[in-house]
């Protein structure tokens, strides 16, 4: 009987961190299938698939987050400041229609909720999860990584040429190309490096 009355009154207490987390399901829900369909599906652009390891990632963060859930709900509700800044702040980046923004938003609304409701312990509790988020979450940043890979494509080249000389093969190096028998083939793309790197980064933290 006790266990029957208990649990209404714990829903009860947690009413407001359903209704909140129910609320930003339904608003991240397209976004998040829209992620998942163009890593699926190749339907988006090379920038995207940078993070298609968020594919693990995510379910991986929501793993974290249920197995929290018990040391949630014992930590006392502690009101930051910081927490509405950062719920406005994702508020206005998800109706910007930037699309970098948006998906950034997502990240940023789930720090402000632990803010919100449980201050700086709650963030600490969930700041694991958060990064997985927020390293999962689309943008544009790896144009600003691009310029640093050239090294690396023309050294992939250069291995690749390299191998294929040795094969007998009359191939020519220039810069991230081969040219075999007259046909140009792109060996060293600027995504593969970069994607195989942030897999790999992110699949270690997993680790």
């Amino acid at each position: 009987m006790q266990t029957r009355q208990k649990f209404p009154i714990a829903i009860e207490q947690n009413i407001l961190t359903i209704a909140i987390a129910a609320l930003v399901f339904l608003i991240y829900i397209p976004l998040i299938i829209y992620w998942y369909d163009g890593w699926l599906n190749k339907s988006i652009s090379i920038e995207h698939e940078y993070f298609s390891h968020g594919i693990i990632g995510l379910p991986f963060a929501g793993y974290i987050v249920w197995n929290n859930r018990h040391k949630w709900q014992e930590l006392p509700n502690i009101f930051h400041p910081l927490g509405g800044i950062l719920l406005g702040l994702a508020g206005a980046w998800y109706v910007s229609g930037i699309p970098d923004l948006i998906n950034l938003s997502f990240p940023l609304i789930l720090a402000g909720i632990c803010l919100w409701f449980k201050g700086i312990p709650g963030l600490k509790l969930m700041v694991i999860p958060l990064i997985f988020v927020l390293l999962a979450s689309p943008n544009h940043i790896p144009y600003l990584i691009e310029p640093y890979a050239l090294p690396l494509q023309k050294f992939i080249a250069a291995v690749a040429g390299f191998i294929l000389t040795q094969l007998n093969m009359d191939v020519t190096v220039e810069q991230i190309y081969l040219y075999v028998g007259g046909r140009i083939v792109e060996v060293a793309p600027h995504c593969a490096g970069l994607k195989m790197l942030f897999t790999s980064l992110y699949v270690s933290l997993m680790l």
